[in-house]
This record gives structure tokens, C-alpha cells and sequence, in this order.
């Protein structure tokens, strides 16, 4: 199946109009139409080899939406005509406790992503998003609700699923306590998540000009962390703080604004280790975690409940040939919040 699309033959190239060739369809394998795909700041770590070796030519995305366009003889979870989501990963081991729980993305053997990755056959190397048609196994791909703008569904494959699973995990809900630190592509969707789940919800930035935005996006209140000072007078407020940025900052004062047995949770990737005082964890039972997107059940519930509040990331949409533009406009931090790809101009 020929597939035209978005890649970068070598490290820190910009990316250029590409055609290659993704499998036929197996027994178990749908085909779709890629409508939208979205950009994830991953995207750019990868296609610019920041995060390791990597493979070339690399076309990137795992924010992916379409509609089914035909299916393996042994489909049952899709039909032609289906509107169908895939996300960060396309397959793991299937036989390990994660996997048997519907944690595939903490798979023992290792999660096999979207693209930059080869395929569990060990020899097909995995293409992504930025492309015009894709192909995956049924169970790795989910259903997309009817009336979301597909546009704003995109990201939700990574960037939402990213803040829905620990607020779901972390029980945030009414009569919870919930901050979200950073208000980008990930952050925002933190904020809608946590005001639709009932919680009591905090913006923290650093740009008092998102103050408005946030509000618009459910939060109920908005600080300032250019004064350190607003910080320290929230200590032992919070049940839960989730860090979406990935600039390297203090945690102390964050860890500090934790209510006994309240958790931080670290989403964003700094460039170098945090330092911890241990002290600050002990006062109050405190805890400090890490969590990584959702298994394929739970990206179904955070679609579903999706479809139920009309929750969809705020994009904006692009044609190919502005890729390059979008990745510098990301890295400088300027989109609101999301960059997504038409995929009719590939």
C-alpha cells in the first residue's frame, strides 16, 4: 500500500514530501484514511534525534485520527466507514501482567511505538502519522465518538490521554484539591480533564496572559509562578499536583503545597534530573511519581468521556508544507495549544 507523507531522512534535517510503502493488511489489521494527525513535542525530540539513536528516514506522529477504509478477514472491532483513533503505541507483548491488565503502555517487554521503532516482526520499521494512510492491528486502535471536531480529537491520542490517565489513576474528582503546572499542549488538556471530573482546579504558569484562557477551559483559579511567594501560600493545599512542563524547575515548592498524602505527578521530560529534598517528602507523606499516557481500555474511556462533555484540545490546523514552521513555532513555545496536520495536503 503506497502512503505519501512528511519525513526527515536524517537527523536535524527539516522534514520533506515523502512516499514509501506500508504493509498489507494481515487477518487482524484495519486500513484508514488519515484525517488529522497531530504534533507532539515528541515529534520534534525524535525527527532531531535529541532522545538517542534513531531511525532514518523517520516519518513521525502518533496523533492520529481517520476513518476506516477496509479491514483484515478476521475484524470484528471495525467496519468500514468507522470513524478510528491511534495513539502513541501500536502494539506490545500481549502476554505480560501489564498487558494482561490493560496497562500496554508499561509493557514488560516494551510498548512498540508508532514510529522510530521497528514492528514486533523485527524487521518492519514503523511509520507514523504525518501521512495520508495508515494500517494497525484492531486491537491497538479505538473508536472516536461522532460529533468531536476530528481536528481537536487528534491530539487527544497523546496529549489528553497523557493528563486523563493520572487524573483518573490519582482519584481526582469533587472534593479534590487539583493543580495543573504549565498551561501548553499538555497542560490545557489537564485543566479541561480536571474541571469536567468535578475537581476543584489550579492553573500555575509562568505567563499571566493565560490567565484568561484558563479560566475559559474550566480552571477555578489561576497563580502566577513568577513570584515564588504565591506558591508559598498554598502550602499543604493540594491532593494533587501534575507537572506538564519540561524545563527544568525547583520542585520544593510545589512538593511544599502538598496536603498529607498528596501526590506530584511528573509528566513533562526535563532535560536533567530533578533535586528532591527527601525532608519535604516526609513531613507530610508526601509523594513523588511519574506517569506515561494510557492503556488501550482507558484511551477508549477518555474518548467516551470526550463524546459525553464535548472535551476536545484547542488546534490549530495546518497544511503539510508548514510542518518545519510548526515545529520551530512549538519549541518557542507559540501555539495555542496544538499544531494538527489536514492530512489532504500530503
Amino acid at each position: 500500500m503506497i502512503s505519501k507523507g512528511y519525513a526527515v531522512e536524517s537527523a536535524k534535517e527539516p522534514l520533506v514530501p515523502f512516499k514509501f510503502d506500508r504493509r498489507e493488511l494481515l487477518a487482524n489489521d484495519v486500513a484508514l484514511d488519515i484525517y488529522f494527525a497531530g504534533i507532539c513535542h515528541s515529534d520534534i525530540h525524535q525527527a532531531r534525534e535529541e532522545w538517542g539513536p534513531a531511525i532514518f528516514p523517520m516519518v513521525p506522529g502518533h496523533e492520529i485520527v481517520g476513518r476506516v477504509s477496509e479491514v483484515g478477514t478476521k475484524v470484528s472491532k471495525f467496519k468500514v466507514g468507522d470513524l478510528i483513533g491511534v495513539g502513541v503505541f501500536i502494539d506490545s507483548c500481549r502476554k505480560c501482567d501489564s498487558c494482561a491488565k490493560g496497562l500496554e503502555q508499561y509493557c514488560v517487554e516494551g510498548m512498540t511505538g508508532t514510529y522510530n521503532t521497528i514492528e514486533r516482526d523485527g524487521k518492519t520499521v514503523a511509520m507514523g502519522g504525518y501521512s495520508d494512510k495508515f494500517v494497525i492491528n484492531e486491537e491497538y486502535a479505538v473508536h472516536i465518538p461522532d460529533k468531536l471536531d476530528l481536528a481537536g480529537v487528534a491530539p487527544l491520542m497523546c496529549a489528553g490521554i497523557t493528563l486523563y490517565s493520572p487524573l483518573k489513576n490519582w482519584k481526582a474528582g469533587p472534593g479534590k484539591k487539583v493543580g495543573i503546572i504549565g498551561l501548553g499542549g499538555l497542560g490545557h488538556m489537564g485543566v479541561k480533564f480536571a474541571a469536567a471530573l468535578g475537581a476543584e482546579t489550579t492553573v500555575f504558569s509562568h505567563s499571566p496572559s493565560k490567565e484568561s484562557d484558563a479560566k475559559k477551559m474550566g480552571a477555578h483559579h489561576f497563580v502566577s509562578t513568577k513570584d515564588v511567594n504565591n506558591l508559598k501560600k498554598l502550602e499543604k493545599q493540594y491532593d494533587l499536583l501534575l507537572n506538564t512542563v519540561s524545563a527544568d524547575i525547583d520542585l520544593e515548592p510545589y512538593l511544599q503545597m502538598l496536603k498529607l498524602d498528596g501526590t506530584l505527578v511528573v509528566i513533562g521530560l526535563p532535560g536533567k534530573p530533578y533535586a528532591i529534598n527527601a525532608g519535604t517528602l516526609l513531613g507530610q507523606r508526601r509523594s513523588l511519581s511519574g506517569s506515561m499516557i494510557g492503556g488501550i481500555a482507558q484511551l477508549q474511556e477518555m474518548l467516551n468521556f470526550c463524546g459525553e462533555k464535548a472535551i476536545v484540545s484547542d488546534v490549530e490546523v495546518i497544511k503539510a508544507e508548514y510542518i518545519n514552521q510548526a515545529y520551530d513555532r512549538t519549541v518557542a513555545s507559540d501555539v495555542k495549544y496544538r499544531f494538527v496536520i489536514d492530512a489532504k495536503t500530503f
